[in-house]
């Protein structure tokens, strides 16, 4: 590509982290071809809004966020509308969003440049870049496939998901799994650790589904062995994302065997009722999930386990919820992600009448949170009087604020501590305070 006369690009990213590793790669494409990265819309020649569109509160921050853009947007600017709302319903963006002048989908969001050359050779025309049945791409032209916030890196290892769940967008949205070839995980690691990295997480739509396409077996065991071996300095790697029913005994193993590897699980179930589960298209044996909960406490001491549930699936009843209110009472999950249900157009249950009314879930949302917040809040007071190893994220004079093993960012608790540290390295905290989310306490030790 010739140098473009664009020479400076905005790009905001909303929904998940997995968002965010593919907006840090365009933006290194787009360095690589001279328009660099500015930190205000006001000063680009190209502004990027790489959307989120998994449910429809996702879909309408997206929307407003591009509707600022456009009207905000001056004559020499353009604006390209890129991510996962640009994937699912292009048609919606053009129809309420005067001024997009690019769309490009999320399976293809390597091709940044070639949009860009075409917004260049091609003025006032809208370009529109969403391939619907293709697999999203793994030429990736040799970017890093990571985020860096602070000590920690999100590392990205796939993409897609061959999973039907009946609620879920994201097989319409990104297609089948792709896996990404291990040669090519192992190298970003070994960046992000010659950079300081402390925590690496690695994430994709399911982690535990790692290695499925290469005909790797056992991927993500072998895939987790092998970063242990190449990056020893990186002392914290850390799984979001796991599958139930998906995680083997040689996965478990491995957890176990490596300190690097954080005895952290993100289990997302959904529901406890059987016949939820069923209309969930889910896995619907719970005295599966159980037993494999047990294996894993068993194996990995003090293991942090997550999970998240959907209250007002179609058809769920008192008596369902009830179910799943026991169980996540008999369970003592540490950490918990709740959501109503929303339906959405193309997945399986937008066939299902949406028959719990709106105030009937937030209602059990409620239910649930406070029952949960009473779990957390006694989980967290046993660390009292315990030491955590905590990566610092802020420090304010005396204050130190970071995360434990037990806290992915942005989605659980934090430390709060007094004493001296530097952002990005590792401190002993002897804990003494408690709350529903968070831990307090005092620097004991700093590694360096």
């Amino acid at each position: 590509m010739t140098q473009s006369v664009f020479k400076k690009c905005y790009i905001l990213s909303l929904g998940c982290a997995k968002n965010s590793v593919d907006s840090r790669s365009m933006v290194e494409l787009l360095d690589r071809a001279g328009i660099l990265e500015v930190s205000k819309p006001s000063q680009a020649d190209v502004i990027i809004i790489n959307t989120c569109g998994f449910i429809a509160p996702a879909c309408a921050e997206s929307l407003h966020a591009l509707q600022k853009a456009a009207r905000a947007k001056r004559k020499d600017q353009v604006l390209i509308a890129a991510g996962c709302l640009s994937q699912r319903d292009r048609q919606r963006l053009l129809q309420q969003v005067p001024g997009i002048d690019a769309i490009l989908g999320t399976r293809r969001w390597m091709d940044i440049l070639s949009v860009v050359h075409e917004l260049e050779t091609q003025p006032h025309q809208l370009v529109c870049h969403v391939p619907q049945n293709v697999p999203i791409g793994c030429d990736e032209h040799g970017v890093l496939r990571a985020v860096v916030q602070g000590g920690s890196a999100y590392l990205k290892i796939g993409d897609g998901c061959d999973r039907r769940c009946a609620f879920c967008t994201i097989p319409l949205i990104k297609g089948p799994a792709v896996s990404r070839p291990l040669v090519d995980i192992l190298q970003d690691a070994r960046q992000l650790e010659s950079e300081g990295v402390q925590e690496i997480i690695l994430i994709s739509q399911d982690t535990t589904s790692y290695g499925r396409d290469l005909k790797l077996p056992d991927g993500l065991a072998h895939l987790l062995q092998e970063l242990t071996r190449s990056v020893p300095q990186v002392p914290w790697i850390r799984c979001l994302y796991m599958f139930p029913g998906s995680i083997t005994p040689a996965l478990i193993r491995v957890m176990a065997e490596s300190p690097q590897l954080l005895h952290y699980l993100d289990l997302p179930l959904q529901h406890a009722h059987p016949a939820v589960l069923q209309r969930m298209k889910r896995p619907a044996d719970v005295e599966e999930v159980r037993h494999s909960i047990e294996l894993l406490r068993s194996a990995l001491p003090g293991l942090a386990l997550r999970s998240t549930f959907i209250v007002g699936f179609p058809g769920e009843g008192e008596a369902e919820f009830q179910t799943l209110l026991d169980f996540v009472a008999e369970i003592q999950f540490d950490r918990l992600g709740i959501f109503p249900y929303y339906s959405e157009p193309g997945t399986a249950a937008f066939e299902l009448e949406d028959d719990v009314p709106t105030e009937i879930k937030e209602e059990r949302l409620n239910r649930l949170a406070e029952l949960q917040e009473k779990v957390s809040l006694e989980k967290n007071q046993r660390w009292i009087g315990k030491t955590l190893q905590v990566l610092v994220e802020g420090v304010d004079r005396s204050i130190v604020v970071g995360r434990s093993y037990r806290d992915a960012p942005e989605i659980d608790g934090l430390v709060i501590a007094h004493g001296q540290a530097q952002v990005g390295h590792l401190v002993d905290v002897r804990v003494n305070g408690a709350l529903v989310h968070d831990l307090s306490g005092e620097i004991i030790d700093t590694r360096i």
